[in-house]
C-alpha cells in the first residue's frame, strides 16, 4: 500500500471531513524542497478522495510572520522592517529595495510558488493567515490561551526542556513602528493587551485584528482548531521531540481541540550539500526544476519516497534515474512486457505513478513518451533540429506516426536542460572529428587494432543497431578483448573519454563513413 493510501485508511477511522493542510512561510523565493511539504499533504488529500472520504486541501501562508532579518536578497533599507509581519512588509524590487507599488512581501514571494503550484497540479484552497489575525477568528482562542498562561508556559517548558521567563506572554503586540521586536506587554483587558516598546511609545493591541500574533507553537495549535484540522505532516525541525508538533499537541487538547495525528517527513536535500534553504542559496527553484522536466517526474520523485526518508535530489545523474525509472514503469505497462519481478514492481509503484499524475485519475500512460531520458538527451545533443530526432526514433523503434504532446514537451524541456547550467557533464555527447594524444595515452595497442578491426567490420555491415551490435561482439571475440576494454576503447576514440551511452545507439546516429574513418585512424 502507497503511504498516501495508507494515512487515507488512518484518517477514515477519524469522524467527520479531512482538512489535509500544509503551510509555508513566504520569507523568500521558494524552493523544490517546499513542495515535499505542499505534495505529501496533497498525496494524502487525494489518497482520501480516492477511497472516497470527503476532504479539503488547504494551503496556510505564515503571513503573519516577522521579517527576521535583511536576507543577503535584500537592501539595507530593510532593517527597518525587522519584526515586521511579512504581510505588511513591502516587496522588494529588482534591485532589492522596498516597493510602494508591488504589494506586500508575502504575496511578492508567494505568486511564483502558486504559478507552480497549478502546473504540477496543486489546487489548494489558500488561506493567509494574516487575514485571519484581521477578521477575528484567532480572538477567542487568543483570549484562552491568555488565560491559561502559566498551563501553556508549562507545557512548552516541559516539552521542549527550555526555560520560559515568569513574565512571559503568549501574545506578541505590533509597536509603535509596526514590529513585534522590542515590544514588553504591560496588561490586558479583553480584548486589547497593552503594551510599550523601546522606541518608549506605549499603545494597545486588540486581539480581534492583526495587531500581533501568538508564538508559532501556540499559533499552530490554535490553527487546527480553527480550520477543524485532521491531518497536517510537518518537517522533522517541527517533528523531533520536544518540537512544534510535541507542543502543539497538549496546547490543542488544552484548548479543547483534536489534535492531527503526527506525521513526520524528512527533507529534500541537494545531493552534496544538504538540506535546501532560501536564506543560504541552497536551492533549485520549482519553476526552474519544471523548465527542464515534465511535471509527473518532480510528482514522482516525492511520491516514490516513503515519508521517513529524506530525498537527494539534482539536476544531474539522480534526475536522469528518476526520469528512467519513470518512463521503464510506463514502458512495461505499454508493451505488456512484464516479467515476474517487474510486475512486483510495478504493483508497488502502482499507487506512485498514479499519484504523480498531474490531474487525479488521469491514465498514467497520458504521459508515455516512449523513449529514456538518457536516449533523448543523447539524440537532442546529436540533432538540432526537432524532426530529426523523431526520424531517428522511428529508425529505433522508439516511435511510430507523429510524436506525442508528451514527446514534444520531453524534448522542449530537453533542449533547456542541455542548454543550460544543470545539465550533467557527464552526459554531454561531444564527438572526436580526429584521434588525438589522450586517447593514445588512454589506450592500449590491443584496443587500437580492436578499433581498427572493428572499422572493417563495420565498413560491411548493414547500418542498423542489431548488426552494429553483432560487429562489436564479433570483433571483440576475435581480437580476444575483455568487453570492457573494447568499449573504452570505442567512447574514448568517439568521445574522448572512458564512457558514454549504448555504443550502438550513438554509432547509428553517426556518418557511416566518417566513423569508418575516425576508427581507421586509431
Amino acid at each position: 500500500m502507497h503511504w498516501a493510501d495508507f494515512r487515507a485508511q488512518k484518517l477514515s477511522e477519524r469522524e467527520g471531513p479531512q482538512v489535509i493542510v500544509s503551510g509555508i512561510t513566504p520569507s523568500g523565493e521558494f524552493h523544490i524542497g517546499h513542495l515535499r511539504e505542499i505534495l505529501t499533504a496533497e498525496m494524502i488529500h487525494r489518497a482520501c478522495l480516492d477511497a472516497g472520504l470527503e476532504s479539503r486541501y488547504v494551503f496556510i501562508v505564515d503571513s503573519m510572520d516577522p521579517l527576521r532579518r535583511v536576507y543577503d536578497f535584500l537592501s539595507p533599507e530593510y532593517e527597518k522592517f525587522i519584526g515586521v509581519p511579512l504581510a505588511y512588509v513591502p516587496a522588494p524590487n529588482s534591485e532589492g529595495i522596498p516597493s510602494t507599488n508591488s504589494g506586500s512581501y508575502a504575496e511578492y514571494f508567494l505568486a511564483p510558488f502558486l504559478k507552480a503550484l497549478e502546473e504540477i497540479g496543486v489546487f489548494p484552497e489558500v488561506v493567509m493567515n494574516h487575514e485571519t489575525y484581521e477578521n477575528g477568528e484567532f480572538a477567542e482562542k487568543i483570549d484562552l490561551v491568555i488565560q491559561k498562561r502559566s498551563e501553556i508556559r508549562e507545557i512548552i517548558m516541559r516539552e521542549s526542556g527550555r526555560e520560559l521567563p515568569e513574565d512571559w506572554f503568549p501574545y506578541s503586540p505590533r509597536g509603535s513602528r509596526g514590529s513585534m521586536d522590542g515590544v514588553k506587554v504591560t496588561g490586558y483587558d479583553y480584548p486589547y493587551v497593552s503594551w510599550k516598546d523601546d522606541a518608549g511609545a506605549t499603545g494597545v493591541a486588540d486581539i480581534s485584528k492583526g495587531d500581533g500574533k501568538m508564538p508559532w507553537r501556540i499559533d499552530w495549535a490554535a490553527r487546527w482548531i480553527i480550520h477543524g484540522v485532521t491531518c497536517e505532516p510537518a518537517g522533522k525541525d517541527h517533528g523531533a521531540a520536544g518540537g512544534s508538533f510535541d507542543t502543539g499537541i497538549p496546547i490543542c487538547k488544552l484548548l479543547g481541540g483534536s489534535p492531527p495525528e503526527k506525521i513526520v517527513y524528512e527533507w529534500i536535500q541537494l545531493k552534496g550539500m544538504g538540506p535546501m534553504s532560501s536564506s543560504s542559496g541552497v536551492t533549485i527553484g520549482p519553476m526552474e526544476a519544471l523548465s527542464l522536466v515534465p511535471p509527473e517526474i518532480l510528482r514522482y520523485v516525492i511520491a516514490r519516497s516513503k515519508i521517513g526518508r529524506h530525498i537527494e535530489f539534482d539536476t544531474g545523474s539522480t534526475l536522469f534515474e528518476m526520469a528512467d525509472e519513470y518512463e521503464r514503469l510506463l514502458t512495461r505497462i505499454e508493451t505488456g512486457e512484464v516479467t515476474k519481478r517487474m510486475k512486483t514492481r510495478i504493483e508497488t509503484r502502482d499507487g506512485a505513478l498514479r499519484l504523480s499524475q498531474v490531474t487525479r485519475n488521469s491514465d498514467p500512460s497520458d504521459s508515455y513518451a516512449g523513449v529514456s531520458f538518457r536516449h533523448l538527451a543523447m539524440l537532442a545533443q546529436l540533432k538540432p533540429d526537432n524532426q530529426d530526432v523523431f526520424v531517428s526514433l522511428r529508425k529505433s523503434g522508439h516511435l511510430s506516426g507523429e510524436p506525442s504532446s508528451s514527446l514534444n514537451i520531453r524534448l522542449s524541456k530537453m533542449r533547456n536542460w542541455i542548454e543550460g547550467v544543470h545539465f550533467p557533464e557527464g552526459a554531454r555527447i561531444t564527438i572526436q572529428t580526429e584521434i588525438g594524444e589522450e586517447f593514445r595515452q588512454n589506450t592500449t595497442e590491443e584496443q587500437r587494432f580492436f578499433l581498427n578491426e572493428l572499422a572493417k567490420s563495420l565498413k560491411k555491415s548493414e547500418w542498423n543497431q542489431d548488426s552494429i551490435t553483432e560487429s562489436i561482439k564479433a570483433t571483440t571475440k576475435i581480437c580476444e578483448l575483455q568487453s570492457r576494454d573494447a568499449f573504452s576503447a570505442i567512447y574514448w576514440s568517439l568521445l574522448g573519454r572512458r564512457y558514454g551511452p549504448r555504443a550502438s545507439s550513438l554509432i547509428i546516429e553517426m556518418d557511416k563513413d566518417g566513423l569508418i574513418e575516425l576508427l581507421s585512424n586509431a
